[in-house]
């Protein structure tokens, strides 16, 4: 009991000295306070300055990757797969043989073409030369009928008249042949024209037995293997592919655009970009859009071209794209928590020099997710409260109190 009474008394002082302690602090803070005519203490206000900055209007909307182009190989003319040398997966280059059909018709109509043109080229030769014998007849003949046409102008009668008539004849008659050699000879050239252009189409056709890459890419299904018989694909409706390929170097990511923001769109325009699958943010623009809207979804198709050098990125993944389909610079910028609206309009609670509450309508235009643009009513470096707007009088004399919104808020939401 004598231990308890040794230690109740130094505690009951250290009580008494921590009480006067608070009593004169509380009273220092009451003097200090801002306070009234009528010695109330004014209440706090959290103000924020008017700034100057960047806003954008944005849209965030979930977007696919796709290859820059992909086309499935058919085979034009029908045959079994003699080789396949690439699977899927595979990087290939445009020109690149990927798959050889086995077609032993065409190759027997290649062969029929070649001997054609050879018969062609024969059957020209022949014409030349039944040209040039008939040419050097019809000189001979035509050289006997002028001299016996001389002598007998020379002397009259030395020459009887059915000679001459009979020489005349032969001269015009081989004349008559040289000419239908030649036509011989042309048709012979045209067939032979004739020839070569089938021998083209045989062997054009014979090149489509090889199937080539159209760009640089990568195989991304094989349909077929060594041995398969595969259609013509311009003949039969259900022709199966052989592999399909893409490019993957450039990918598109398509985005769809509400109809509300698609007149909004631009080439060029910002849009930031993370991959859901990776987490990676990347900063894109606007490549091209459909300047239509698509009837079942009411949205409009807007393209991102994106880069895909080491294929760190999949045609198929998702990404969400923040996308700025207005921007302004060098705006009147307010915290949107500063903002009244009303059927009337907007206004904000404005903190004059004399630390009182003015009420004052505004003109906004866009906002974002902190911020909003005031067009009129406002002037920088104006000191708007913003937060507990209800709780203030017009008129009410205040404690400003700098909150921490700063235009960091606003330039974070166009990221």
């Amino acid at each position: 009991m004598q231990v308890r009474r040794k230690y109740f008394f130094p505690a009951i002082g250290l009580v008494a000295v921590c009480l006067i302690a608070a009593f004169i602090v509380s009273g220092h803070v009451r003097a200090n306070a801002p306070q009234d005519v009528s010695g109330k203490a004014v209440p706090r206000a959290a103000v924020a300055n008017v700034k100057r900055g960047d806003i954008a209007n944005t849209i965030s909307i979930a977007g696919e990757f796709l290859p820059y182009q992909e086309v499935e190989l058919h085979a034009k003319v029908p045959g079994y797969i003699r080789k396949i040398s690439v699977d899927i997966g595979d990087h290939v280059r445009a020109g690149q043989v990927l798959a050889v059909l086995e077609v032993p018709e065409l190759a027997a109509q290649v062969q029929g073409a070649d001997a054609g043109i050879r018969h062609s080229q024969d059957e020209v030769s022949r014409s030349e030369k039944e040209v040039a014998r008939d040419q050097a007849f019809h000189s001979a003949v035509h050289a006997n009928a002028k001299r016996l046409k001389e002598a007998s102008d020379a002397r009259p009668g030395l020459v009887a008249q059915q000679e001459l008539d009979d020489a005349n004849s032969k001269d015009l008659a081989a004349e008559a042949q040289v000419e239908a050699a030649k036509s011989a000879l042309s048709a012979a050239r045209q067939q032979l024209d004739v020839a070569k252009a089938s021998q083209l189409q045989v062997s054009a056709m014979s090149d489509y037995s090889r199937i080539v890459a159209p760009f640089d890419g990568v195989v991304t299904w094989r349909y077929a293997d060594t041995g398969a018989l595969v259609q013509a694909g311009t003949s039969a409706a259900n022709s199966q592919p052989v592999v399909k390929v893409a490019q993957v170097n450039v990918l598109r990511l398509r985005v769809p655009v509400p109809e509300s923001l698609a007149a909004s769109v631009r080439e060029g325009q910002t849009a930031n970009i993370r991959v859901q699958a990776t987490g990676e943010r990347f900063t894109g623009s606007v490549t091209r859009f459909t300047d239509a809207l698509d009837r079942a979804t009411r949205t409009e198709q807007v393209e991102i071209d994106v880069p895909n050098r080491n294929s760190h990125l999949s045609p198929g993944m998702y990404a969400d794209v923040v996308l700025q389909v207005q921007k302004h610079s060098d705006a009147l910028l307010v915290p949107i928590q500063a903002l009244t609206k009303s059927d009337n309009g907007s206004s904000v609670l404005v903190v004059g020099n004399d630390n009182r509450v003015a009420v004052r309508d505004v003109v906004t235009g866009l906002e974002g997710a902190n911020s909003a643009e005031v067009i009129s009513g406002l002037h920088e470096g104006d000191r708007v409260i913003v937060a507990n707007l209800g709780s203030y009088q017009n008129g009410e004399l205040v404690d400003p109190r700098q909150s921490s919104f700063t235009l960091a808020n606003a330039k974070e939401e166009e990221r």
